[in-house]
């Protein structure tokens, strides 16, 4: 299975806000995807229009969402539904400072329908880091059942080598590349753990750039662990003419 697994809709304040959930699907689906996540910055509000859509189009779909820790590191969690997905956003928010979203400098916020419609404009700043670190946010997603994954390891921002030096043991189930790595250079610094790689994509044309493929008929948590455990993820090259 061929699966993008970091993929932002509108919600997140730094995409398009083309990315709504039915034309992600279909992006998805043309680019040859059997499988995605929807992992929006501190947010899995558009998870639930997202699931209605894949579910329709037959498209496997994992749901979730991108946490930014204190430790200003940004960390995948994922889901099997949207329902644990969002008591993971209600911790979150939790601890999310109480300050409103400012449009013009952040970027809108809309959360919307499986139809493409706005409902509502969330006003928490999503761009911001929260106040839990990362041991507790991985005992958080594994306490509800998902998986955590240290984000484009390779990046010099908002990454477990740029904030920390490394990557702190116990509490990550594989790590992410991104679509810009030099893997030699990063695989071995990955070494001990699944390695995945994903687009991260902010905008249409930049989903499926690259993926990473699993050796299951079946995306599901309980799945992934098995793969991750034994390390059997095969990850692509990045496709610059794509």
């Amino acid at each position: 299975m061929k699966v993008d697994f970091h993929i932002h809709s509108c919600l997140s304040p730094c995409a398009s806000l083309e990315m709504a959930p039915s034309e992600i699907v279909a992006k998805a689906i043309a680019a040859g995807l059997e499988g995605i996540a929807l992992t929006d910055h501190q947010s899995a509000k558009n998870c639930q229009a997202i699931a209605k859509c894949a579910k329709e189009a037959g498209l496997n779909c994992l749901f979730g969402l991108e946490v930014q820790t204190s430790e200003e590191v940004h960390t995948l969690a994922l889901f099997d539904t949207v329902e644990q997905a969002e008591e993971m956003t209600d911790y979150v928010y939790a601890a999310l400072p109480k300050r409103v979203n400012d449009p013009e400098t952040f970027g809108d916020q809309p959360i919307v329908t499986w139809d493409n419609d706005i409902v509502d404009m969330e006003w928490r700043i999503l761009a911001m880091g929260c106040r839990k670190s990362i041991p507790e946010a991985s005992e958080k997603v594994h306490s509800l059942g998902g998986i955590y994954l240290a984000a484009h390891i390779d990046r010099p921002n908002f990454s477990v080598f740029n904030s920390l030096g490394g990557i702190p043991e116990g509490v990550f189930d594989a790590v992410e590349l991104s679509r810009t790595c030099d893997e030699k250079i990063w695989l071995p610094k990955a070494s001990g753990y699944a390695v995945i790689r994903s687009s991260d994509a902010h905008n249409l044309g930049d989903i499926a750039k690259v993926w990473t493929e699993i050796p299951t008929e079946h995306l599901d948590i309980k799945t992934l662990k098995k793969i991750f455990a034994s390390k059997s993820t095969i990850i692509s090259s990045r496709l610059t003419n794509f």
